[in-house]
């Protein structure tokens, strides 16, 4: 079977949106300034809603909209008008997650295909059926489901009821997301999209008798990480999660940055292709692991599809694996090879970069030629945001990103 998965990826804001349907995504998927569980990431107002939307339309991306907050009675008021909006600017989906917002985007957009979040944790086949009762068009897995699960959910449903999954990013120590951790510890109310993530922090026990004296769970002094997951990577697994009947392949990070929705979407993207072109054969690109090696995460895991195992949730350390650091991000880029890039992180002349583009493998280079915008080779480009132009004997994309190796403290 050669069937291609729609590749969905996370847009943060227009910025990270642009640069995911640049390296690959079939489709993304972003919130307006409420009713989103991301508040944390910049989101999208009304006019960057229609202009968004338009602009993945213009280039054949789909655009869903994540309205799948818990919503309280006072949240209520606002989401008739907001739901009109959403039918009017074109979202090609609701991402929704509780049955009073269906019923109201059943009535303020009712030409709206509805999406079944992840929130309300779909774990068989007749949750499925009964969501799919109710008109939703795709479903969103549980995180907490092995393959073979999917596949017999797959095989209980509707052909023409579609199934999303997460296949790469932050993980929840929850039931997919459904936490009141936060709530309780800091008042910011996670099904609310304001998770303050104390499942990440350091805890340590306290005996009744003994206040102020604080005692590591393990031998570690530390503390112990008690409730921190490590991260999911499936791009190892392309042909189980499609045997298994995933129809969408979703990429967790609307809080993460624009390199990061590039470099991920352009992994996944070549991966899905070496499938497509050959599903008999088919050998995953040695660089589509260092591509998602090459961002900001904690320790890979492969979630629930394969069982715990010895590979398990729990990461033990607060530390996110940072190997590499974003050089330089575009300003002005041409089929010339002329490229100009705002400098984020320092080089030396000389010092081996990579150029990341869209569709391609990361060019590796030594950065002998690089001039500032007085044209001096500096022996070393150290002010943020400075303008630093290449020249590059190939066509350079205006969604290039410039990395290199961190430098590592003597």
């Amino acid at each position: 079977m050669n069937k291609r998965p729609e590749l969905l990826a996370p847009a943060g804001d227009m910025e990270k949106l642009r640069f995911a349907i640049a390296y690959g995504a079939d489709a993304v998927y972003c919130a307006g300034q409420q009713f989103g569980m991301r508040a944390a990431a910049a989101n999208f107002d009304e006019e960057a809603l229609r202009s968004g939307i338009a602009y993945a339309h213009g280039r054949h991306v789909k655009c869903y909209v994540t309205v799948n907050i818990m919503p309280s009675n006072r949240d209520l008021l606002a989401l008739p008008s907001y739901l009109e909006l959403l039918e009017d600017a074109g979202a090609d989906a609701l991402i929704v997650a509780d049955v009073g917002v269906l019923r109201l985007a059943r009535k303020y957009a009712p030409h709206v295909p509805l999406h079944i979040s992840t929130q309300t944790s779909i774990l068989n086949h007749e949750a499925a059926n009964f969501w799919a009762d109710l008109g939703a068009e795709r479903i969103v897995l549980a995180r907490e489901l092995s393959l073979d699960e999917i596949a017999e959910i797959r095989e209980k449903t509707p052909k023409t009821l579609e199934i999303e999954a997460f296949v790469h990013g932050a993980m929840c120590i929850s039931y997919s997301g459904r936490c009141l951790i936060s709530q309780y510890m800091t008042g910011r109310d996670a099904n609310r999209g304001a998770c303050a993530q104390p499942c990440r922090w350091n805890y340590a026990l306290m005996e009744e008798k003994r206040p102020g004296e604080y005692f590591p769970v393990e031998e570690d002094a530390r503390g112990t990480y008690l409730y921190n997951s490590k991260d999911m990577c499936m791009i190892g697994h392309i042909p189980e999660l499609i045997r298994a009947g995933v129809d969408s392949f979703k990429i967790e990070g609307r809080n993460k940055t624009a390199y990061y929705a590039a470099c991920v979407t352009g992994a996944y993207r070549a991966a899905i292709d070496a499938y497509r072109a050959s599903p008999e054969t088919f050998v995953l690109p040695e660089f589509c692991t260092e591509e998602v090696n090459k961002v900001s995460h904690r320790e890979y895991y492969t979630g629930f599809y394969f069982g715990s195992g010895e590979n398990g949730q729990h990461y033990g350390d607060s530390q996110y694996i940072r190997d590499y650091e974003v050089v330089g991000m575009p300003v002005c880029c041409g089929a010339d090879g002329q490229a100009v890039f705002a400098l984020k992180n320092r080089f030396f002349r000389g010092e081996e970069l990579e150029l990341l583009q869209p569709g391609r493998e990361p060019h590796v280079f030594r950065a002998e030629n690089a001039v500032n915008e007085e044209g001096e080779a500096l022996a070393l480009f150290n002010v943020p945001q400075m303008k630093v132009q290449f020249a590059f004997p190939f066509p350079v994309s205006e969604y290039a990103i410039l990395r290199k190796k961190k430098e590592r403290p003597n």
